[in-house]
């Protein structure tokens, strides 16, 4: 398989290294510095760019016939429109905030989870999200994704960032210390107790390879996909 990195950062070079070990070949390095690129020599684009270039990189895959694997978060006010233009173009898309396969297992759990305590309005629900201080964006997009899992089953209607006491808001607390590669906790505290679940990342190896298999499982299929799709989660 002929992949094309778009973004060439710490991420780019992880999915580089894993890709290479699983016997596929990069034919395009894609960043700031790149002046132009004939994206057509790839089979499929994996994009961990910046969010100011995110939506650009995938128009260019999609109006190419290239299917593309984002996880390039902070863009996302764009993401109706990458959506109408792969329909538009017959294409194959996949965005994740996290293509990390325990964080989508995670995913599964925050929901079951949330399911579990809906009804339970002693507990205060709560997250926290911390990641190196090279992020650019904050929540996070795994902490997005979280919250928009517990509000689809519980009364709680939006996430806000640093804000306590929310009857209808989710609190989200975002920290950023040099070198942690993400953790995340959901927390649903008591008077008399707490329950959390917690996913912690030890590298960017575990978001490496999922964006790969993602991007292995995408080439030849046409539409929006989720990695719940590539994991049968659906």
């Amino acid at each position: 398989m002929k992949i094309a990195l778009l973004g060439y950062g710490r991420m780019g070079q992880t999915i580089e290294q894993i890709a290479l070990k699983r016997g596929h070949e990069i034919v395009l390095k894609v960043d700031e510095n790149t002046k132009s690129y004939d994206i057509s020599l790839a089979d499929v684009a994996i994009d961990f760019s910046i969010p100011s270039v995110a939506f650009n990189n995938i128009s260019t895959c999609l109006t190419n016939n290239v299917p593309v694997v984002s996880g390039t978060t902070g863009w996302l006010d764009k993401f109706s429109e990458a959506t109408e233009l792969c329909k538009q173009n017959n294409g194959g898309f996949i965005y994740a905030s996290n293509f990390s396969l325990g964080v989508n297992i995670f995913f599964e759990l925050n929901e079951t989870l949330a399911k579990m305590m809906k009804n339970l309005s002693q507990y205060q629900i709560s997250m926290e999200e911390i990641h190196h201080t090279k992020k650019l964006d904050a929540p996070s997009g795994t902490a997005i994704t979280l919250a928009e899992d517990i509000i689809k089953h519980t009364s709680k209607t939006n996430w806000a960032l640093d804000v306590t006491n929310s009857e209808l808001e989710i609190p989200i607390v975002a920290k950023r210390i040099p070198d942690v590669p993400g953790t995340h906790t959901v927390a649903y505290t008591s008077e008399v107790d707490t329950i959390d679940i917690k996913h912690t990342a030890h590298n960017r190896d575990g978001f490496a390879l999922g964006a790969v298999i993602a991007a292995e499982w995408l080439v030849g299929k046409h539409g929006i996909f989720t990695m719940k799709d590539v994991l049968g989660l659906k």
